[in-house]
């Protein structure tokens, strides 16, 4: 592992120091940038596929509470993403331009100020929480369970947030692995933390023996607190190698203010104020979705979050290799190497189509099985491997939407991809869902989510192939 991170640092340092390299050597760093940040994008999928699997061995009624709330929580994380970018590419940029003290003066800002927001939006789900439910028209038999699984979601932001600085500092640096194995580890650990909080403490034969296993018996609680459980073990570890092991970013034995100044916050705001509108309308686009939904009735809602955790697990690693895009894109245009930087996107783009083609290829074929291995309920895993099926025509275009939207993000330009993507869920999706799912039901809401998905990668594809490569907006303005 040793020789690979010198490997992908002397890449690194090809692009900083103005080298040239061959198209082999941009494929090997996409590679090595883009594998363990797939694989971490899926496992923190995973985490979700595994709460929805224990709860929805609850019941019908337990899976749609979860799925009720979901949306809004897409918003926090949202949220949390605008945050972290608007600091994250200024330090990616920085490092490409080998101002290493200044990238640690970004960090110490962003850390502060991370966890302010975070400590606001527990106080905001904290006051909502009990009307979240009704607001978003679900039934009241989940009004309980989902405003419980909301409320312990929102009070563990500020570990998730924390956290998620951590690992998009970390990646910026050129360092995927470390937060790849972490994540991967939380992914264990809240299975782990689900088992003993969700179910009652039980028997399981395992090989001809006995295992006793305790159980708290919390039900849809037990599946969030395991969860902010697993968060809370990951950002400890993901803050203590950035501050403590980080040879770019470590702040330990070094002076420095953490006091916010106004040149760094104005183009944290510009980077990241964009992408917050945009998640915010995104994610009301996506409640908006929701309550479309709630009418059609526990099984249709239960089938609908089930689907989108399920298709989660396809379209991930094409925001790992957006991940890997961000960090290679913002250090060659830190780097002052237009040319170079655009050959890296071509490179990224090309091969996440290629990418989420084969997934798209596999989510058709195994459905049935990615459903009903969250529910045991027939009528929910035939409504969900039919929305499934449905979407995986649209992987391809999608993939080139979430690279193309990261590759103009990791170069400071935020406003452009942020109203795109508004512009396609709000005038696209959900005009459409709104009118085929009074006919087709849940099918209807499907078909105009593939439809929208193509509309914008093809537009996205557009855009970056006329895009400058030669401006770092996020340093130089």
């Amino acid at each position: 592992m040793a020789a690979k991170s010198k490997k992908t640092e002397y890449l690194f340092s090809l692009i900083r120091d103005g080298s040239e390299l061959t198209i082999w050597n941009q494929i090997d760093l996409v590679w090595r940038l883009s594998l363990p940040a797939i694989f971490a994008q899926i496992f923190f999928v995973m985490v979700q596929y595994i709460d929805a699997a224990m709860v929805g061995h609850l019941g019908a009624n337990p899976a749609a509470s979860i799925g009720l709330v979901s949306s809004s929580l897409w918003l926090i994380w949202g949220l949390i993403t605008s945050v972290t970018v608007g600091f994250s590419v200024q330090v990616a940029q920085r490092i490409g331009a080998k101002q290493d003290e200044e990238a640690r003066s970004v960090l110490r800002q962003g850390l502060v100020v991370g966890f302010l927001v975070s400590i606001l939006i527990a106080l905001i789900g904290l006051v909502v929480s009990p009307y979240l439910p009704n607001w978003l028209g679900g039934p009241p038999e989940l009004y309980e369970d989902a405003r419980v699984y909301f409320l312990i979601f929102c009070l563990g932001t500020p570990a998730a947030l924390l956290g998620f600085m951590a690992s998009s500092m970390l990646r910026s640096t050129g360092n995927v692995k470390l937060p790849s194995i972490i994540n991967i580890g939380m992914c264990f650990l809240d299975a782990f933390f689900n088992l003993l909080l969700i179910f009652p403490t039980s028997d399981y034969n395992i090989l001809g023996f006995k295992l006793t296993v305790p159980g708290a018996n919390l039900g849809v609680a037990g599946a969030a607190l395991g969860t902010i459980l697993a968060e809370l073990v990951s950002a400890g570890l993901m803050l203590w190698f950035l501050l403590v092991k980080s040879e770019k970013l470590s702040l330990i034995g070094r002076k420095g203010s953490f006091i916010p100044e106004i040149f760094c916050m104005r183009r944290t705001f510009r980077i990241g104020s964009p992408i917050a509108l945009e998640r915010i309308a995104m994610s009301g686009a996506q409640i908006v979705t929701t309550m479309i939904v709630a009418p059609l009735g526990p099984i249709a809602l239960a089938a609908h979050s089930f689907a989108i955790i399920s298709e989660s697990l396809c379209y991930m690693p094409g925001f790992g290799v957006a991940d890997a895009a961000s960090t290679i894109v913002g250090q060659s245009i830190g780097a002052k190497r237009p040319a170079i930087a655009r050959r890296f996107a071509k490179i990224n783009v090309l091969m996440v189509m290629v990418m989420m083609s084969a997934m798209g290829i596999l989510m058709y074929i195994t459905a049935p099985w990615m459903i009903g291995f969250m529910t045991p309920d027939e009528s929910i895993i035939s409504l969900g491997t039919t929305v499934l099926r449905i979407e995986a025509f649209a992987e391809p275009m999608f993939a080139a939407a979430i690279v193309c939207c990261s590759i103009f993000v990791s170069a400071g330009y935020t406003l452009f991809p942020s109203l795109a993507n508004l512009g396609s869920m709000w005038f696209i999706r959900i005009p459409l869902a709104y009118l085929l799912a009074s006919e087709f039901g849940l099918i209807g809401v499907w078909v105009a989510m593939a439809t929208e998905l193509c509309f914008r990668g093809a537009f996205f594809l557009i855009a970056l192939s006329r895009f400058d490569f030669s401006k770092r907006r996020a340093i130089e303005d």
